[in-house]
């Protein structure tokens, strides 16, 4: 299991942590103040007198970086609590103790400690704000002056950048579709890794089963039940899987999530019809999915709970999970695992490989191994990561 980020997951009073100045503080710029007929002769001057090199700043690391605490701060007068229901650009709607939304901007402070993410809160955010006077009956604002600790989070990430999807929910739903656009089972696993490594349960749902004519949906939900996922079949065509798929979100924090195109606005509308979600249509010159949902939002749900509705993607890359630990969230290989002859198995070539063994006695799908082996590889640095995930295997 991965290390649980100790900024999102620590308690107590918070601690102090070093992070870097923004670019625009690093450097030091000269201010001319001489008159436009000096300033010339002035750099002259400064160009024959002054050293090739200066230092503008202090030795070390250390001083080029500032102190912020990070972690659960104590309550200060004159906040409240909330939860972040949409993010849109720099504001971030919260919904205070009443079920009242306050648009919100982000303290810088909070912004800088947390300037290796996409956006400094995201949506499910447990945040203490400071509401702002309203005005001339305009709509309520604040600014967010701390982020709570995360119990659970998705989240995809590249080298350089971390993008959180949705945190504090108990379940992701990670939703496919049985054609238009095509069923990817390796985008599947990437979500099921990224739901394993964020502490959340996961759900399997492929939807539009009405165009399952060949049977390949069904085999590959049958898949993931075998290894232990709850596994649900839709269609808001028919009708089908609508009512057991909103019996597995009642009272329950959940995230949709999936590829664009597979149709999680629709389901959300067919799960509650008032809702009045946007919802779109695949290219068909692409047979690719349209961004028809832009941004996350929370909603409340009449049975109970609520769920995050969040834009699709085409890729989903995972570079938060360090190599080593990658074999931990594939459920099936757990126990295999402590048989293999090398303590430092890839479960890649090795003889005497226990997860290969398994895969030859088709006790570990060849698709989910296939998975794994793909991910290792981007892990490893041996292929590319951010490609568009695409099946290798063929259809049935």
């Amino acid at each position: 299991m991965a290390k649980p980020n100790e900024s999102d997951h620590g308690g107590g009073r918070g601690r102090k942590v070093r992070v870097d100045f923004r670019p625009n503080r690093q450097e030091r710029r000269r201010q001319k103040t001489l008159p436009p007929h000096l300033a010339e002769q002035a750099d002259e001057i400064d160009e024959l007198a002054s050293p090739s090199w200066e230092t503008v700043a202090a030795k070390g690391e250390l001083s080029r970086k500032r102190t912020v605490v990070e972690g659960e701060e104590p309550a200060t007068e004159g906040t409240a609590e909330g939860i972040v229901a949409a993010v849109r650009g720099l504001i971030a709607d919260v919904e205070g103790p009443g079920g009242e939304r306050c648009a919100c901007t982000v303290r810088r402070v909070l912004r800088t400690l947390r300037i290796g993410e996409r956006h400094p809160v995201v949506v499910g955010d447990r945040v203490r704000f400071r509401p702002a006077a309203v005005r001339g009956g305009s709509p309520p604002e604040g600014v967010i002056e701390s982020v709570l600790p995360r119990r659970t989070r998705l989240c995809r990430a590249t080298e350089r950048e971390t993008h959180l999807i949705a945190a504090n929910v108990d379940q992701v739903v990670v939703v496919a579709s049985a054609d238009a656009p095509p069923l990817k089972p390796s985008l599947i696993d990437r979500y099921l890794v990224s739901a394993s490594a964020g502490m959340m349960a996961a759900v399997v749902c492929v939807n539009k089963m009405d165009l399952d004519v060949d049977g390949y949906a069904a085999e590959v939900l049958e898949r993931y039940r075998r290894i232990g996922y709850p596994v649900v079949g839709t269609s808001t065509v028919s009708g089908l899987g609508i009512d057991a798929l909103r019996g597995m979100l009642a009272g329950k924090s959940s995230v949709l999530a999936g590829q664009s195109g597979v149709g999680k606005s629709s389901l959300l509308n067919a799960i509650q019809p008032g809702l009045k979600l946007r919802v779109g249509e695949v290219c068909k010159e692409t047979a690719k999915g349209r961004h028809t949902t832009t941004t996350a939002q929370l909603l409340k749900l009449e049975a109970g709970g609520y769920v995050v509705d969040t834009p699709g993607v085409r890729a989903f890359e995972l570079a938060m999970i360090p190599v080593s630990e990658l074999e931990a969230h594939f459920v099936e290989f757990v126990k295999h695992v402590p048989g293999c002859k090398f303590a430092n198995c890839t479960h890649t070539h090795e003889i005497g490989c226990a997860v290969l063994g398994a895969v030859e006695r088709g006790e570990i799908h060849p698709a989910r191994h296939a998975s794994y082996v793909r991910l290792f590889r981007e892990r490893s640095g041996l292929v590319p990561m951010g490609e568009e995930v695409e099946e290798e295997h063929e259809r049935r």
